[in-house]
């Protein structure tokens, strides 16, 4: 999917996660429904994560309409960090499912309350939950890296551990139904193990989505990459521009900060700095859909060619 701005993307971004909140709502019934028949904890589970998606999903829908809201009087710079928030609410909740999960199998376990009832009713319902998850987080996914939405692919990351817990949970009932058949004792204890499973599963997704969101609060400059991207844009324009420097960038949920001080020649009319200005805003929206720039211009210090650029 190509990359999408302005009000196009805030309609992309609200319709999927309106879609994650009603897909994560039908899918908490159903588990819940096919533990309450099986009486199997990992299924059980499998529930409890889905529930988190109703609220990880429904706290990045309500995220991305305020993200989306143009600057006002109190918050000038947008209110891009509103899905940065989500992404670490959302992380957090994934922290509180890994608890939940373990501490439900371990006392299971120790319980020795490892029966399963119907373990093939219990499959189709998770296989089932399990390719709708998959298909939603894949649209998430899609519209996520449109619309470089924080939120909603800490959404999207959010379903595709659910997605694997499911998995995870599928095996276990598969491997409980044929070791019935085959009248394997001891063959329930897996499903309490296989929550265990998911609990070692949604942990890294949370530290990935935790981390993200948290350089977007604390103001860290954007990637290596994109930043050497910005700096070679300016060096082509050399030497209408004698130098530039302070040249600082940060992400706030979808959108880009950059702003730099631009050193032009003692002699060039203001006319002419300000065409150059909008020539280089145009150029980095063009690089970086949606960035917002800010230029200061000065006139030119003595220095060197080898000194023009990315001082302090």
């Amino acid at each position: 999917m190509s990359p999408v701005v302005g009000a196009e993307a805030g309609r992309a971004a609200v319709g999927a996660a309106r879609t994650s909140v009603i897909a994560s709502i039908s899918l908490v019934g159903l588990k819940v429904a096919a533990a309450a028949f099986t009486g199997s904890v990992s299924v059980l589970s499998d529930a409890l994560h889905s529930s988190l998606d109703v609220a990880a999903a429904t706290t990045a829908l309500v995220a991305i309409r305020k993200a989306r809201q143009p600057a006002d009087a109190e918050h000038p710079f947008g209110h891009g960090k509103f899905e940065s928030l989500a992404g670490l609410a959302v992380a957090a909740f994934v922290v509180a499912a890994v608890g939940l999960i373990a501490l439900a199998a371990v006392g299971r376990l120790l319980s020795g309350r490892v029966a399963v009832r119907q373990p093939a009713l219990a499959a189709a319902a998770v296989g089932t939950a399990a390719l709708v998850t998959f298909l939603v987080s894949r649209l998430l996914f899609q519209v996520a890296r449109a619309t470089e939405s924080v939120a909603l692919e800490a959404d999207a990351w959010h379903l595709r551990a659910d997605m694997w817990t499911s998995v995870a949970v599928l095996m276990g009932m598969i491997a409980i139904a044929v070791g019935d058949r085959l009248g394997a004792a001891g063959v329930h204890v897996v499903d309490p193990l296989a929550a265990l499973v998911i609990a070692a599963i949604v942990l890294p997704a949370a530290g990935a989505t935790g981390r993200r969101s948290y350089h977007h609060l604390v103001d860290r400059s954007l990637p290596p990459a994109e930043i050497g991207r910005i700096e070679a844009l300016l060096r082509e324009h050399y030497p209408q521009l004698s130098a530039y420097h302070r040249l600082r960038t940060r992400q706030a949920g979808p959108e880009r900060y950059v702003d730099l001080h631009l050193e032009v020649p003692g002699e060039e009319s203001v006319a002419n700095s300000h065409a150059l200005c909008d020539h280089l805003e145009r150029d980095l929206r063009e690089l970086l859909p949606g960035v917002q720039v800010l230029i200061h211009v000065e006139p030119a210090r003595a220095r060197s060619a080898e000194a023009r650029g990315g001082d302090g």
